[in-house]
Protein backbone atom coordinates (compact mmCIF):
# COMPACT_ATOMS: atom_id res chain seq x y z
CA UNK A 1 0.00 0.00 0.00
CA UNK A 2 1.06 3.57 -1.00
CA UNK A 3 1.20 6.20 1.90
CA UNK A 4 1.04 9.80 0.78
CA UNK A 5 3.90 12.10 2.04
CA UNK A 6 3.32 14.16 4.89
CA UNK A 7 2.28 18.15 4.01
CA UNK A 8 5.27 19.86 2.61
CA UNK A 9 6.47 16.75 0.82
CA UNK A 10 5.69 15.79 -2.72
CA UNK A 11 2.56 16.67 -4.17
CA UNK A 12 1.97 17.85 -1.13
CA UNK A 13 4.66 20.49 -0.87
CA UNK A 14 6.16 22.28 -3.73
CA UNK A 15 5.93 20.16 -6.69
CA UNK A 16 2.36 20.24 -5.69
CA UNK A 17 -0.51 21.98 -7.16
CA UNK A 18 -0.98 25.47 -6.17
CA UNK A 19 -4.64 25.60 -5.59
CA UNK A 20 -4.09 22.43 -3.45
CA UNK A 21 -1.16 23.78 -1.47
CA UNK A 22 -3.90 26.92 -1.30
CA UNK A 23 -6.88 24.41 0.11
CA UNK A 24 -3.48 22.66 2.78
CA UNK A 25 -2.74 25.91 4.02
CA UNK A 26 -6.17 27.23 4.61
CA UNK A 27 -6.89 23.77 6.51
CA UNK A 28 -3.74 24.02 8.58
CA UNK A 29 -4.37 27.88 9.21
CA UNK A 30 -8.11 26.81 10.33
CA UNK A 31 -7.13 24.29 12.82
CA UNK A 32 -4.90 26.28 13.92
CA UNK A 33 -7.55 28.60 14.94
CA UNK A 34 -10.02 26.46 15.78
CA UNK A 35 -7.51 25.52 18.71
CA UNK A 36 -6.60 28.94 19.39
CA UNK A 37 -10.12 30.11 20.06
CA UNK A 38 -11.63 26.68 21.72
CA UNK A 39 -11.03 27.79 25.61
CA UNK A 40 -12.93 31.06 24.51
CA UNK A 41 -15.67 29.59 23.18
CA UNK A 42 -15.46 30.81 19.42
CA UNK A 43 -15.49 29.14 16.67
CA UNK A 44 -13.52 31.01 13.47
CA UNK A 45 -16.79 31.64 11.32
CA UNK A 46 -17.83 33.45 14.19
CA UNK A 47 -14.55 35.39 14.75
CA UNK A 48 -14.64 36.35 11.05
CA UNK A 49 -18.18 36.98 12.14
CA UNK A 50 -17.19 40.31 14.63
CA UNK A 51 -14.10 40.74 12.85
CA UNK A 52 -16.50 42.25 10.18
CA UNK A 53 -18.57 43.36 12.04
CA UNK A 54 -16.02 45.67 13.76
CA UNK A 55 -14.60 46.62 10.22
CA UNK A 56 -18.13 47.27 8.78
CA UNK A 57 -20.97 47.90 11.75
CA UNK A 58 -24.25 47.40 10.60
CA UNK A 59 -24.37 44.86 8.34
CA UNK A 60 -27.13 42.54 7.14
CA UNK A 61 -27.05 38.73 7.64
CA UNK A 62 -27.28 38.55 3.57
CA UNK A 63 -24.35 40.92 3.31
CA UNK A 64 -22.19 39.40 6.25
CA UNK A 65 -22.76 35.94 4.65
CA UNK A 66 -20.75 37.29 1.23
CA UNK A 67 -17.61 39.41 3.32
CA UNK A 68 -17.63 36.26 5.58
CA UNK A 69 -17.53 33.45 2.48
CA UNK A 70 -20.06 31.53 4.38
CA UNK A 71 -23.54 30.34 3.49
CA UNK A 72 -26.90 32.89 4.18
CA UNK A 73 -27.88 29.62 6.61
CA UNK A 74 -24.64 29.52 8.71
CA UNK A 75 -24.45 32.97 9.13
CA UNK A 76 -28.19 32.77 10.53
CA UNK A 77 -27.04 30.04 13.15
CA UNK A 78 -23.95 32.33 14.39
CA UNK A 79 -26.21 35.13 14.72
CA UNK A 80 -28.44 33.56 16.82
CA UNK A 81 -26.00 32.24 18.84
CA UNK A 82 -23.99 35.71 19.33
CA UNK A 83 -27.21 37.61 19.80
CA UNK A 84 -28.19 34.96 22.33
CA UNK A 85 -24.53 35.41 24.29
CA UNK A 86 -25.05 39.14 23.93
CA UNK A 87 -21.97 39.46 22.00
CA UNK A 88 -23.82 41.49 18.89
CA UNK A 89 -27.20 43.56 18.84
CA UNK A 90 -29.64 44.55 16.17
CA UNK A 91 -31.38 47.42 15.09
CA UNK A 92 -33.61 47.35 11.66
CA UNK A 93 -32.81 49.42 8.68
CA UNK A 94 -33.63 52.98 8.46
CA UNK A 95 -34.67 52.50 5.56
CA UNK A 96 -35.65 49.35 4.89
CA UNK A 97 -37.50 47.80 8.26
CA UNK A 98 -37.39 44.18 7.58
CA UNK A 99 -33.78 44.25 7.17
CA UNK A 100 -31.70 44.08 10.68
CA UNK A 101 -28.67 45.60 10.55
CA UNK A 102 -25.75 43.89 13.37
CA UNK A 103 -23.56 45.87 15.28
CA UNK A 104 -21.19 44.59 18.03
CA UNK A 105 -22.01 45.03 21.86
CA UNK A 106 -19.25 45.92 24.38
CA UNK A 107 -19.16 42.30 25.02
CA UNK A 108 -18.71 41.48 21.84
CA UNK A 109 -15.68 44.06 21.78
CA UNK A 110 -14.70 42.33 24.34
CA UNK A 111 -14.45 38.67 23.17
CA UNK A 112 -13.13 39.97 19.41
CA UNK A 113 -10.66 41.33 21.25
CA UNK A 114 -9.24 38.27 23.16
CA UNK A 115 -9.88 36.22 20.11
CA UNK A 116 -7.96 38.78 17.96
CA UNK A 117 -4.70 38.73 20.26
CA UNK A 118 -5.13 34.89 19.75
CA UNK A 119 -5.12 35.26 15.96
CA UNK A 120 -2.09 37.53 15.95
CA UNK A 121 -0.18 34.65 17.58
CA UNK A 122 -1.02 32.57 14.31
CA UNK A 123 -0.02 35.40 11.96
CA UNK A 124 2.63 35.69 13.65
CA UNK A 125 3.71 32.07 13.03
CA UNK A 126 2.54 32.13 9.55
CA UNK A 127 4.94 34.94 8.55
CA UNK A 128 8.06 34.36 10.88
CA UNK A 129 10.92 34.45 8.94
CA UNK A 130 9.37 36.50 5.61
CA UNK A 131 10.57 39.90 5.07
CA UNK A 132 7.91 42.43 5.65
CA UNK A 133 8.61 42.88 1.74
CA UNK A 134 7.42 39.47 0.70
CA UNK A 135 4.73 39.58 3.31
CA UNK A 136 3.22 42.60 1.42
CA UNK A 137 4.07 40.41 -1.75
CA UNK A 138 1.55 37.37 -0.29
CA UNK A 139 -0.47 39.68 0.79
CA UNK A 140 -1.43 41.12 -2.38
CA UNK A 141 -1.30 38.03 -4.18
CA UNK A 142 -4.11 36.85 -2.48
CA UNK A 143 -6.04 39.72 -2.65
CA UNK A 144 -5.29 39.48 -6.14
CA UNK A 145 -6.56 35.70 -6.60
CA UNK A 146 -10.27 36.81 -4.71
CA UNK A 147 -10.36 39.26 -6.91
CA UNK A 148 -9.19 37.96 -10.33
CA UNK A 149 -11.20 34.38 -9.38
CA UNK A 150 -13.58 34.92 -7.34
Amino acid sequence: MIRPPPPGQGKRGEQGYLAYLLRQAQAAARLAMERALADLGVTPPQFVVLTMLRAYPGLSGADLARVALLTPQTVGVIIRNLERDGAIGKAPHPIHGRVLQWRLTRRGETRLDKCRRRALGIERRLMAGLPKQAQTTIRRWLARIATDLG
